[in-house]
């Protein structure tokens, strides 16, 4: 490689996107300052409650959120290609195409009036230069490829006729026809039960290995991206939180948000009569977002200073690309995040810890 070899940047790169939406109660702070990156064949899990970004963040990456109400601002580039300030014609010859997406919900995404084979087809027809039948031949294809029994047989059926995780894998195939290089995956896996959603997980992982796509899977559920995310982004009120690998996200976790979602859930290694852990309270308002920390209403151990300050993401000192957003000391998070992982339950009444740490 020459001096002047220039490196190659990475698929996806995300900067200080912020999607606010204006409506007649006030100013919705949907997504309010988020930024990552995602390498090629790399697979980002970005998590969190209902409302706090994650589908608005991705859906604006598609160029779906432009509307008259919404001020998007900030930087998506795409294989080097900035996205915000690319045309619709721009932007509908990149989605489908080298960009595709997993809709929450298969069966409000597939028509009704169309067999699935058709919108498969469809799909490739209007990013491939191929007639009805070779478009045909590759629906086919590609339900086969996801699984489907029965393929071409399937293809000649209506949405209403597949079970919930067939129409899933219906939405894969159409979303993976024409081979992009980032697969979008919005709650891949809701409504459907333990065995098919293992199922669904594991075929988006093999076709990933198969075609080198990167993968951005967005969920409220941490279990979901356990094993298959390289890298895990964990959102709240529009913001990341705290991002890390999924490792560190899984054995030392810096904010007390992420605590109160491993803590929901199940775990094999503990008694079966021990009760999950809610998070106390719920997530706030975009549009009156609290003053300060926007998790201090609902962390165990907020201070007075938290309801001042907004806390912004700081590099974990000692850990590779591990960053939060927490105004507790690292020291102190340390300590918390060990008696947890003890079986000390979070209390309101740990000013002994924070000020002992502090001092």
């Amino acid at each position: 490689m020459t001096a002047t070899s220039a490196v190659k940047p990475p698929l996806l790169e995300v900067e200080d996107l912020r999607v606010h939406f204006e409506t007649d109660d006030g100013t919705v702070r949907a997504v309010d300052g988020i930024s990552y990156t995602l390498e090629r064949g790399q697979t980002l899990g970005i998590v969190g409650e209902s409302g706090s970004g994650k589908s608005v963040s991705s859906l604006t990456v598609m160029g779906l959120t432009r509307s008259r109400n919404a001020r998007i601002s900030g930087s998506v580039r795409f294989d080097g290609k900035e996205l915000l300030s690319a045309s619709d014609d721009e932007i509908r010859s990149i989605r489908g195409d080298d960009v595709a997406m997993i809709f929450q919900d298969p069966l409000s995404s597939l028509h009704p009036f169309y067999k699935v084979g058709w919108q498969i087809a469809e799909a490739v027809r209007a990013h491939r230069e191929v007639s009805k039948a070779q478009a045909w031949d590759r629906a086919v294809e590609m339900l086969g490829l996801v699984g489907m029994p029965e393929p071409r047989r399937r293809a000649d059926s209506y949405p209403h006729e597949f079970s919930g995780g067939m129409r899933q894998r219906a939405m894969i195939a159409m979303a993976l026809a024409n081979d992009p290089k980032l697969l979008i995956a919005d709650e891949p896996t809701t409504a459907l039960d333990v065995t098919v959603q293992a199922q669904i997980l594991e075929l988006i992982e093999r076709l990933q290995r198969e075609f080198d796509t990167a993968v951005v899977v967005i969920t409220h559920d941490l279990g979901v991206v356990a094993e298959m995310a390289d890298e895990i982004a964990v959102m709240y009120a529009g913001r990341i939180v705290e991002r890390a690998s999924a490792d560190t996200i899984f054995t030392a976790p810096q904010h007390p948000y992420t605590w109160g979602l491993l803590s929901s859930i199940p775990r094999l290694d503990t008694p079966r009569d021990e009760q999950l852990v809610p998070i106390p309270g719920r997530p706030p308002s975009l549009i009156q977002l609290p003053t300060g920390c926007s998790f201090h209403p609902r962390c165990p151990y907020v201070q007075e200073a938290h309801r001042r300050i907004d806390p912004q993401l700081q590099p974990v000192a000692g850990e590779r690309d591990h960053v939060v957003a927490c105004l507790l000391e690292q020291d102190v998070r340390r300590r918390l995040w060990r008696e947890l992982q003890s079986g000390a339950a979070p209390s309101a009444a740990r000013e002994d810890v924070i000020e002992g740490d502090a001092a």
